[in-house]
């Protein structure tokens, strides 16, 4: 699977314009477009989006479904109609083809608004998110520290090793 060619990393505040257009700090985003343009974004968890590289996402997606519809021919998954169904209907929801217009804009659509929770005019954090961009709605981003900063250290060695 194709990864970015370095970590994306940094933390912005930045608000959300009257339009719902949010600039992406320089620093992540050509990172993110390094290689294309084109983005998808998702919801990831309440009050949080992901920005991704299109060929990124895409290359996941695809092995993702792959796997699922090996698994349906082969009728490892009889009985579980209920959560492929529920898959079907998230994947269905879950992201849409976007582009960072001039300065790094990007408009935020109609139903990853009200996922983000947050009016025009409202603050949000931009955080690289290693292969990613993270846009949080700025309470459920102190959340989210708070729940698991105090593990960091193991993360880091674990993944250092």
């Amino acid at each position: 699977m194709p990864g970015p060619s370095q970590l994306i990393l940094g933390e912005f505040c930045r608000t959300l314009d009257e339009r719902y257009r949010l600039s992406i700090p320089n620093e992540l985003g050509d990172a993110l477009t390094a290689e294309s343009l084109d983005c998808i974004l998702a919801k990831e968890r309440p009050g949080c989006l992901s920005l991704w590289s299109a060929p990124l996402w895409q290359a996941r997606l695809d092995e993702g479904v792959e796997l699922i519809q090996q698994k349906m021919r082969a009728g490892r998954l009889e009985g579980r109609l209920g959560d492929v169904q529920r898959l079907g209907r998230l994947l269905s929801t879950r992201h849409k083809a976007v582009q960072l217009a001039g300065r790094g804009r990007l408009l935020v659509p109609e139903g990853f608004r009200e996922f983000l929770a947050v009016k025009p005019g409202g603050e949000l954090v931009v955080v690289g998110a290693a292969v990613c961009i993270e846009i949080w709605q700025p309470q459920a981003w102190v959340d989210y520290l708070a729940a698991r900063m105090p593990r960091f250290g193991r993360l880091f060695d674990r993944l250092s090793q």
